[in-house]
C-alpha cells in the first residue's frame, strides 16, 4: 500500500484552558450570523441614524446647540428632570447629549458622516445587503470626518460649526505654522494624495482582470474534473488550520481540492480516509529528481479495453495540458451531492486530462513502470462534464440575455409613446401676430391727480372725524387704490358708511370701499380713473406669466390693480359663472376665454361645447368646427341654438360623463390626468375599450334664455355636470345677463365655486352671483369681480374685438383638421321614451299623455301654455304633449295665433278613446 504525507491541521488548546483569540473570533461569527442578533443590531443602528439626523439639525437648524451647551455640561450635577426639561434640542436631552457629542466636542457639521456610517451598518444588518465595503468605509469616513471638520475651522473662528477635532488642528498647528492660505493648500492637497491612494486605478485593473477570468475557469474546470460525492465517515478526517479562518475563504482558493478517490484495484483500501497531502512547491525539474527519494500523488486513467495495457500499469499519464485552479476572488457554490475537501497539493505534479472520471492513487516510488506501453488514444476518453457547472454558466447567460432583453424592451416602449397630436402632426398654433398691437399706452394718471384725491379722502373723512396716520396709492389700469390706515380707535363701519360722500366729495362715479384689506390691515378706496388704460389681448399673450403657464386649462381674466396678469385654471376652478348686465363685456370675456384656451391647447386635447340661444355671438367659432368642436351625431350646425338640441346636448355629456367614469374605474385611476398619462405610456388596451380623452369646455352664452324655455329638463343636467364632471375632464362656463334666483338656482348656484361679475344694475344681483354687495359699483367695460372662495378681486378684463376673433379662427380653419367634429353620444330621452317628436309613435306616448288630455277636453283649450302652467312642465315638453295629442286625434293642427281646436266633446268620450288608445298599443 503506498504511503502518504501527512500534514497535522489541528491545533491544540492553550494549556491555561482559556479561549484563544481564534475561537473567540469564532464565536462572536457565530452570534452575527443570528438572524435575532442581526436584526438587533440592524434596527439599533438605524434607531441610532435617525437619532443623531435629528439631533444634528436641531443643533444646526434649531439653534439650539449654544443653548443646550450649558446644560450637558452641567448634567451629572443638575437632577435628570431639571436638565430634560430644560433642553431645547428637539430630541430632548439625548439629543442634546449626541450634538454636544459628537458635533461641538466632535467634528462639527462633518458628524453627518457618523448618520451615513450608522445607517449603512443597519441596513447591513438587516437586509444582509453590503451597500459599501467596511474597511473602506471607515477608512474613508474617518478622513473626511478630520478634513471635513478641519477645513470648516479654517474659515471659522468657532468650534460650533467645525467642531472640537477641525478646531484644534486648525487653531493649533495649521494656521500658525503656515497662515491661513496654505493651510488651505495643504488641507486640499492631503485630500488629493488621500483619494490617489485610495482609489488606485492599478488596483481597480487588477479587481477588474482577476473576475473576469473566472467565466473561463470554471468552464474549463467543469470540462476536466466530475465531483463526487464523498462518504460521510470521511467527514470527521478532515481537518483545517485552525489559526487560518478557512471557514471565510472562497471554495476555489489556491489551496486547491480534494477531490474523492475511487480507484478500480482491489488491493487499495477505500476505507482509509482521505488525508491532508502538504503541499509541493518545488520546482517541476527538481520534483523529478528527487521522485525516488519523495512522496508524490499520481493519478490514474480509467481503464481502457484493450489487450495492450498491461494490469500492472496503474502510472501511465497521457500527455495533458495541466489544470489551473479557479480563481479565489469569487464564491463558487457546490451542489448539495458534492463534498470537496481542501488541501494543499502540487499543480505541477497534478495532470489533469479530459476524461470522464478522475482517478487518483497515493503510491509509492517502488511501484513498476512500463514506460514502452503505449498511452491509450484520447479519442477513445469519455468526456463527461459535472451538470451543476453546466447549470451555473447557463443560467448567468440566460440572465445576461434576459436582462438585456428587459432593457431593449423598455427602451422601445418609452420610444413608442402614444402620442395624441400625432393626428393632427402638422398643426400650427395662432400666434400673436393675428391679434391688433396698440402703441404703447403711458401711465393715465397724473402726480397731481393723486394729490388731490388724496387731499380729498383726507378731508372728508377728517369733517367726520376721522383721523389718517397713513396712506398710499396703486394705480391699475381702470381704478386706483388708496390704501388708508386710520388712527388707533376708529370703527371702520364708519368709515365704511361715508361711501357716498367720498364719492361726492371726488366727483367721481363707482367709489368702492374695502374695509379691510385681506391680509394687509388696511382699508381700501377704489376710485375709478378719469382716462381708461385698454388692455389688449396682445399684450397678455405676449406676458412671460401667460407664456409660461404649466396649467392644465389657462385663462385670462385681465390684469390687476398692480397690472398684473391674472391667469387661472380652469381645471381647478373648476366651473366658472358669469353675469353682468348687457354691454358690460360679458361675451367679449367669453371671447378671451376661448382664445387663451385655444392658444395653448391642441385640438386633440380639447373639445368645445358651445351653446349660444343667441345665435350671433358665438358664431365666429364655426371654423374651427373640425378642430376644437364637438357636436352631437348627425348635427347639422356646430354652434347649438335650438332649444331642443340643447337638452339633448346636455343629457349627452352626461352620458359621456358615465361612460369616462367607467373607464377610469377599469383603468383605477382618480382623475383624467392619471388616466391619459396611462394611456400614453400604453398601459391601458385600446381593444378594451379605453381611448384618449380630450378636456370639455362647456360655454352657455345665455342661461336665462334656457331656463325660461326648457326649465327643470335644463337645469338637471347642468347640476350633475357641475357636481361630478370636474374628475373626467368637462368643465362649464355659464353666463347670464340676469342673475337672479329664478335663473341661477340654488342647486346651479352651490356647484359654481369661482363667480366673475360684471357691472350689475342692483345690489340685490351682486348678492345672488357674489354673496356680496360691490358689483353695482364697477364701471363697466370690462371691469369686473373675481371670486373665489372668500377672496375677491377686482380685474380689468382683456379686450378682443371681433376682427381679431375672426382671424384666429380662420387661421386655424385653414389647416387641417380631423374628417368630422367630436362626436358625443347619442342621446335617447323623452323623446323615444314619452311620445318625442311629431313623427313618432302613440304607443310611445309620455307619461303625462292622459293627465295632459284630461286637462285640455275639460278647458276646451288646446294650448301650449295652459299645459305648461297646469302640469309644470317646460316648452319643449308641452309642446310635444300638444303634437301627440294631434296624432291622437284629441286636439286640430296649428292654427297660428290661436289656440288649437279640440276634437272630443266631453270627459267620457275621452275616457273612450284611451281606452283605445291603450288596447291597441
Amino acid at each position: 500500500m503506498a504511503k502518504t504525507v501527512r500534514e497535522n491541521t489541528y491545533k491544540r488548546k492553550n494549556d491555561s484552558g482559556r479561549l484563544s483569540q481564534n475561537e473567540f473570533m469564532q464565536i462572536i461569527s457565530l452570534l452575527l450570523k443570528n438572524k435575532n442578533v442581526r436584526f438587533t443590531l440592524g434596527l439599533f443602528f438605524l434607531l441610532l441614524a435617525m437619532a443623531m439626523f435629528g439631533a444634528f439639525t436641531s443643533y444646526f437648524l434649531g439653534g439650539t446647540g449654544k443653548a443646550d451647551q450649558s446644560l450637558v455640561e452641567a448634567f451629572w450635577n443638575n437632577k435628570l428632570a431639571q436638565s430634560g426639561a430644560e433642553v431645547q434640542n428637539w430630541l430632548g436631552l439625548t439629543g442634546a447629549i449626541l450634538a454636544h457629542t459628537f458635533v461641538f466636542k466632535g467634528f462639527g457639521i462633518a458628524a453627518y458622516i457618523l448618520v451615513v456610517i450608522s445607517f449603512v451598518l443597519g441596513w447591513r444588518f438587516l437586509n444582509n445587503v453590503t451597500l459599501i465595503r467596511l474597511p473602506r468605509l471607515m477608512r474613508v469616513s474617518i478622513f473626511f470626518l478630520i478634513w471635513i471638520s478641519t477645513l470648516v475651522a479654517l474659515a471659522d473662528r468657532s468650534a460650533f460649526v467645525s467642531g472640537a477635532w477641525g478646531f484644534e488642528i486648525a487653531h493649533t498647528f495649521l494656521i500658525p505654522l503656515f497662515k491661513s492660505f496654505f493651510s488651505v493648500v495643504i488641507t486640499f492637497a492631503v485630500l488629493a494624495w488621500f483619494v490617489v491612494k485610495t482609489f488606485a486605478y492599478d488596483d481597480y485593473k487588477k479587481y477588474v482582470s482577476t473576475n473576469n477570468g473566472i467565466v473561463k475557469t470554471i468552464s474549463d474546470a467543469a470540462k476536466s474534473v466530475r465531483y463526487e460525492r464523498v462518504e460521510k465517515n470521511k467527514k470527521t478526517v478532515e481537518t483545517t488550520e485552525a489559526g487560518n479562518n478557512e471557514d471565510h475563504k472562497d471554495l476555489f482558493s489556491d489551496e486547491g481540492i480534494i477531490l474523492e478517490v475511487t480507484d478500480d484495484d482491489p488491493t487499495l483500501d477505500k476505507t482509509k480516509p482521505i488525508e491532508r497531502v502538504t503541499k509541493i512547491t518545488e520546482d517541476p525539474t527538481e520534483a523529478i529528481k528527487k521522485e525516488r527519494a519523495s512522496k508524490l500523488r499520481t493519478t490514474r486513467m480509467p481503464k481502457v479495453d484493450t489487450e495492450d495495457l498491461s494490469e500492472d500499469n496503474d502510472e501511465v499519464v497521457p500527455d495533458m495540458p495541466p489544470f489551473k485552479n479557479p480563481t479565489s476572488e469569487t464564491p463558487l457554490e457546490m451542489p448539495k451531492e458534492v463534498s470537496p475537501k481542501r488541501t494543499r497539493r502540487s499543480t505541477e505534479k497534478l495532470s489533469k486530462r479530459k476524461t470522464g472520471k478522475l482517478d487518483l492513487e497515493l503510491t509509492d516510488e517502488s511501484a513498476p513502470v512500463t514506460p514502452q506501453t503505449p498511452p491509450p488514444s484520447i479519442d477513445k476518453v469519455t468526456e463527461k462534464v459535472n451538470p451543476f457547472f453546466e447549470k451555473a454558466i447557463q443560467k448567468d447567460i440566460n440572465f445576461k440575455e434576459e436582462a438585456e432583453h428587459n432593457r431593449e424592451t423598455k427602451e422601445e416602449k418609452k420610444l413608442e409613446a402614444y402620442d395624441p397630436t400625432l393626428d393632427l402632426s402638422t398643426y400650427k398654433f395662432p400666434t400673436a401676430d393675428l391679434l391688433n398691437e396698440l402703441p404703447e399706452m403711458k401711465r393715465q394718471v397724473s402726480n397731481e391727480e393723486l394729490e388731490a384725491n388724496k387731499d380729498r379722502i383726507v378731508e372728508t373723512l377728517s369733517n367726520y372725524g376721522i383721523g389718517i396716520s397713513q396712506i398710499k396709492a396703486t394705480i391699475g389700469p381702470t381704478v386706483t387704490l388708496y390704501e388708508i390706515i386710520p388712527e388707533a380707535g376708529v370703527r371702520i363701519s364708519k368709515i365704511k358708511n361715508l361711501e357716498d360722500d367720498i364719492a361726492l366729495s371726488l366727483a367721481a362715479l363707482g367709489i368702492r370701499i374695502i374695509a379691510p384689506i385681506p391680509g394687509k390691515g388696511t382699508i381700501g378706496i377704489e376710485v375709478p380713473n378719469k382716462r381708461r388704460e385698454v388692455v389688449t389681448m396682445r399684450s397678455i399673450m405676449e406676458d412671460d406669466a401667460f407664456k409660461n403657464t404649466k396649467a392644465s386649462l389657462p385663462i385670462v381674466l385681465g390684469k390687476t390693480i398692480e397690472n398684473k396678469v391674472f391667469l387661472a385654471d380652469l381645471a381647478k376652478m373648476p366651473h366658472v359663472l358669469m353675469a353682468g348686465a348687457t354691454g358690460q363685456g360679458k361675451s367679449v370675456g367669453l371671447n378671451v376665454f376661448l382664445a387663451t384656451l385655444i392658444y395653448k391647447k391642441h385640438p386633440a386635447e380639447l373639445k368645445f361645447v358651445l351653446i349660444d340661444p343667441k345665435k350671433v355671438e358665438l358664431a365666429l367659432f364655426t371654423a374651427i368646427e373640425k378642430h376644437f368642436l364637438a357636436t352631437l351625431p348627425d348635427s347639422e350646425e356646430a354652434i347649438i341654438t335650438d332649444n331642443q338640441k340643447v337638452i339633448h346636448t346636455l343629457n349627452s355629456l352626461c352620458l359621456e360623463m358615465d361612460n369616462r367614469y367607467n373607464l377610469l374605474k377599469d383603468a383605477l385611476c382618480r382623475n383624467i390626468k392619471e388616466y391619459n398619462q396611462k394611456f400614453t405610456q400604453r398601459k391601458l388596451n385600446p381593444k378594451k375599450g379605453h381611448k384618449f380623452m380630450p378636456y370639455i369646455v362647456l360655454v352657455i352664452d345665455e342661461l336665462a334664455d334656457l331656463m325660461m324655455t326648457a326649465g327643470k329638463e335644463v337645469e338637471q343636467p347642468i347640476a350633475r355636470l357641475a357636481q361630478l364632471a370636474r374628475a373626467i375632464g368637462i368643465h362649464l362656463v355659464v353666463a347670464t345677463q340676469r342673475p337672479s334666483v329664478n335663473v341661477i338656482t340654488g342647486v346651479i348656484k352651490a356647484n359654481f365655486p369661482a363667480r366673475l361679475s360684471f357691472k350689475v344694475t342692483s345690489k340685490i344681483d351682486s348678492r345672488t352671483i357674489l354673496d356680496a354687495g360691490g358689483a353695482e359699483q364697477l364701471v363697466g367695460m370690462g371691469d369686473m369681480l373675481f371670486s373665489m372662495g372668500a377672496e375677491m378681486i377686482r380685474l380689468q378684463g382683456a379686450f378682443l374685438d371681433t376682427p381679431e376673433v375672426e382671424r384666429v379662427c380662420n387661421f386655424i380653419g385653414d389647416q387641417q383638421g380631423y374628417p368630422e367634429a367630436y362626436q358625443l353620444p347619442e342621446f335617447h330621452g323623452e323623446d323615444n321614451k314619452g311620445g318625442g317628436s311629431t313623427g313618432g309613435s302613440v304607443g310611445d306616448r309620455d307619461e303625462l299623455f292622459d293627465e295632459a288630455a284630461r286637462i285640455i277636453v275639460m278647458h276646451q283649450q288646446g294650448s301650449t301654455s295652459l299645459l305648461q302652467r297646469r302640469l309644470k312642465l317646460g316648452y319643449n315638453r308641452a309642446g310635444r304633449l300638444i303634437d301627440q295629442l294631434e296624432q291622437a286625434g284629441i286636439v286640430g293642427p296649428f292654427e297660428g295665433s290661436k289656440a288649437r281646436e279640440v276634437l272630443i266633446p266631453d270627459e267620457y268620450s275621452l275616457e273612450r278613446l284611451l281606452n283605445e288608445i291603450s288596447n291597441n298599443s
